[in-house]
């Protein structure tokens, strides 16, 4: 591979809650575990990108604050590079409360309000060495100024629309040549329906590449004219927190490797999957030896 993958957007603090159940109704429930981890859409992508052997930068906003530091002192020990980092005096970091129950499906409640959200954070970085710049709708003033700079120096651009406002969504999307979808983040877009139908509307109007994630379903491709689906690899979900960053990140490393569209959406999904069976937020994340096995073991 060459050249680093800039991940422009949100960090997270994610104080998880381990439950035997998601709670229904209101009711005060004791939890089987606690923890905290680093989470956020961006943040986590860079981190998987340099777990699975690519070189890696965030650029992001955290406050100088506790949750600001502990994103920070875990980025770089995992070898994340942070020069183009904002830490913002007197801001709040963003945290969010998690809540997992024992087949490993999560709710999750964000605090966002607390970072300024202006492109100013952004750094003055020329993007050189970059081979391909993945940017999250969660911070879209900072991710459309990247975006609109790695189009202009012809470097390939991954935008995870994970949701938002539909204008917002609309003009990320136009700025980049691969676009992946949540399924929140394409009924943001064109509204609710069939799957298949909801992504050929967003084809209609994004060029390039268009996907959605369907989570055990797999992955929804529009490439050529058409649909393809990239199966799910089956394992035992302990935390499906973070699956989706890892996905983008993933996705990003195998274009960065000249990887094929659908290869790399291979790779990706191989990578989601070992992050959902390992759980433990950051820590648990694969290593490249890991998903270079499983993706044999699917071949034989």
């Amino acid at each position: 591979m060459s050249g680093r993958i800039v991940c422009v957007g949100n960090g997270v603090l994610d104080q998880v809650y381990e439950v035997e159940a998601l709670p229904r109704a209101p009711l005060k429930t004791t939890a089987l575990n606690f923890r905290e981890s680093g989470g956020g859409p961006a943040a986590t992508a860079a981190l998987a990108i340099v777990r699975l052997g690519g070189q890696a930068s965030w650029w992001g906003r955290v406050g100088d604050d506790s949750a600001g530091h502990a994103l920070r002192t875990a980025l770089t020990r995992h070898g994340v590079d942070l020069s183009g980092l904002a830490v913002i005096a007197g801001a709040r970091t963003v945290r969010a409360a998690v809540i997992v129950d024992r087949s490993g499906e999560r709710s999750i409640f964000v605090d966002r309000k607390g970072l300024p959200s202006d492109a100013s954070y952004l750094p003055a970085d020329d993007l050189k060495e970059t081979a391909v710049l993945l940017a999250d709708s969660r911070w879209p003033e900072g991710s459309e100024l990247a975006l609109r700079r790695a189009r202009d120096a012809g470097i390939p651009r991954v935008l995870d629309a994970d949701g938002g406002d539909r204008e917002m969504l609309a003009r990320l999307a136009g700025l980049a040549d691969h676009v992946v979808f949540s399924d929140e983040g394409l009924t943001d877009l064109v509204g609710a329906g069939e799957i298949e139908a909801r992504l050929q509307r967003a084809a209609e109007r994004v060029q390039g590449i268009v996907a959605v994630t369907c989570g055990t379903a797999g992955s929804l491709w529009w490439i050529d004219g058409k649909i393809t689906q990239v199966a799910a690899f089956r394992v035992a979900a302990r935390d499906t927190t973070g699956c989706g960053d890892v996905f983008h990140g993933a996705y990003a490393l195998g274009l960065a490797e000249a990887m094929p569209p659908l290869a790399a959406a291979r790779f990706a999904s191989a990578a989601a999957a070992a992050k959902a069976a390992r759980g433990m937020g950051w820590d648990g994340m694969p290593d490249r030896k890991l998903i270079d096995s499983m993706m044999r073991e699917e071949q034989n």
